[in-house]
């Protein structure tokens, strides 16, 4: 765990793309209940803020 915040800390991309994937995988989860309108709105917003943060860390160095 202390490796994951000291990698987030030093900009490294493995640990960001773990962050962006997992908010990809909870908006994908989001659109799929059928329990709450609020959260199927805001799911599209999820999947999009996971995909352009993955876009930007693909950038981030090694």
């Amino acid at each position: 765990m202390r490796n994951l915040f000291n990698g987030l800390a030093r900009m490294r991309r493995g640990p960001w793309e773990m962050v962006a994937t997992l908010l990809i995988a909870l908006g994908v989860i989001m659109l799929m209940q059928p329990l709450a309108l609020w959260i199927y709105t805001y799911s599209f917003i999820v999947i999009l803020t996971g995909t352009v943060m993955f876009i930007i860390v693909s950038h981030f160095p090694e």
